[in-house]
């Protein structure tokens, strides 16, 4: 298959109490008796979308998507300051995606998603890869604080007037030190009008990133409602101040648990805002991933990088 599934809609979907408030939408599209496979979106805080269930055979797969804690269809919603974003973290979501499994009575599945996805992803296989059975990851990240401070300082280089900019939509007091953890403060702010401000320079700058891509679009980041743009940077700024509570390179040092789980990484040779030698690094630690450079793709994708992903997800469906 090199081309998207058709359109289809859920024929099964909820709210997966979490026991603390949070609510996490849930739902279920294709063969009920097929593969289980589960999408693990990005962001963090970017949501499941209706484009994601074309990603798979209906009639092969049982294809599960969820909207992480406070973003999509899940409440509270990080737009809403009262949303308490201490309950949000990652070993909140792997708890999450395991009380989703029981939920929804599956075995072992396949894991599919890409950026903040991926990290999340290893994160979930390397605790619980008696889970797992195959794992299909475009874009490859891990979230190393080196990747956090290579995208939001380091990339820079490329755009020294726009990344001032982005240095400047903090206090004067903040520019010189941690730059997303003054972002996550500003995100905080009772006054409405600061988060929005800061929301949009974050946003801003996500834009300018992956504006050399050959195949993207005009401002896939800002391009969104009001409401989830909020969403978006808040949890992002959020997890990436803290270091998304990974210890430094773990994903890494821990790859050797994902043996016997058959990978595809597929990665743009001109992903500027993660750049290949992350995918390089995985592939090499982890005994039985497959690597795909793919060199007409950045981080946002192209139409080569979308048909290495449907094929990898067609190849795993008889396993």
């Amino acid at each position: 298959m090199t081309t998207d599934y058709p359109p289809i809609e859920p024929y099964d979907h909820g709210m997966l109490d979490t026991g603390d408030g949070n609510l996490v939408y849930w739902e279920v599209c294709g063969n009920p008796d097929g593969k289980p496979a589960l999408v693990v979106h990005g962001g963090p805080g970017a949501g499941c979308s209706a484009g994601h269930r074309r990603t798979f055979d209906p009639e092969r797969y049982r294809i599960i998507l969820f909207d992480q804690r406070n973003c999509g269809r899940s409440t509270p919603h990080a737009s809403d300051p009262a949303a308490d974003m201490s309950l949000n973290t990652t070993e909140h979501l792997l708890t999450d995606m395991e009380r989703l499994r029981e939920h929804l009575g599956v075995d072992r599945w396949l894991l599919y998603g890409g950026s903040w996805g991926s990290t999340l992803i290893l994160a979930y296989a390397e605790r619980h890869p008696e889970r797992v059975t195959e794992i299909v990851i475009p874009a490859v990240t891990m979230t190393r604080r080196s990747e956090i401070d290579w995208l939001y300082r380091g990339v820079g280089r490329f755009f020294p007037e726009e990344w001032e900019r982005f240095r400047d939509g903090v206090p004067e007091a903040d520019r010189d030190g941690d730059i997303v953890a003054a972002y996550a403060r500003l995100m905080e702010h009772p006054d409405e009008k600061v988060r929005e401000k800061a929301a949009i320079d974050w946003m801003t700058w996500e834009d300018v990133v992956v504006s050399m891509e050959p195949n993207g679009k005009r401002n896939p980041y800002s391009d969104r409602p009001p409401a989830d743009l909020l969403a978006f940077v808040r949890i992002c700024a959020h997890y990436f101040a803290h270091g998304a509570w990974l210890e430094e390179g773990v994903l890494l040092r821990e790859a050797g648990r994902l043996a016997g789980i058959p990978g595809v990484l597929i990665h743009g040779r001109l992903d500027l805002s993660g750049p290949a030698d992350t995918a390089w690094e995985l592939a090499r630690a982890w005994p039985d991933a497959e690597l795909i450079i793919v060199d007409d793709s950045g981080h946002t994708g192209s139409p080569t990088m979308r048909a290495e992903v449907l094929g990898a997800i067609d190849r795993f469906a008889p396993r």
